[in-house]
């Protein structure tokens, strides 16, 4: 699948796989200088790109493992959405749920993007819904311990 990429920034960086199996491209932090985000904080990260991402897709931003292991970074929002409509710059939401400062790098590596189809769904009122073995189960119902 082709995804169209324009640069807004010279130093944008194109998402890029790591391995040739990864599920994720890697988005990269565009910014003049390193940007410090607090601890407890979250500061909103430049990538200079824009996607025209086809219709029937959207483009979904995950945490990168190792810096949510390493370092406490992952998006604020957990998943970001991109909406295959959406042409303004993607960005990502770092929040950093450690105790100490972190620091973003210029060119860093600071999420991964990936392209997954979607559908939307015809939501239709009903005064019934069908019986399961759940039921009106909440969380933890099927864990039994």
């Amino acid at each position: 699948m082709d995804v169209p990429i324009k640069k807004l920034d010279p130093r944008a960086v194109i998402p890029q796989f790591g391995s040739p199996a990864a599920a994720g491209a890697d988005l990269y932090a565009v910014a003049d200088a390193p940007v410090e985000i607090p601890a407890g904080e979250t500061v909103l990260i430049h990538t200079g790109l824009s996607l025209a991402i086809p219709g029937g897709f959207a483009g979904l931003i995950f945490a990168r493992s190792s810096l949510g292991a390493k370092r406490h970074l992952a998006p604020a929002n957990k998943v970001g959405v991109i909406d295959s409509d959406y042409r303004g710059e993607v960005m990502v939401a770092l929040h950093n749920h450690g105790k100490t400062p972190q620091t973003v790098e210029p060119g860093e590596r600071i999420a991964q993007l990936l392209i997954m189809p979607v559908m939307q769904a015809a939501f239709i009122e009903s005064n019934t819904l069908n019986d399961t073995i759940r039921g009106e189960g909440g969380f933890g119902s099927t864990g039994r311990t």
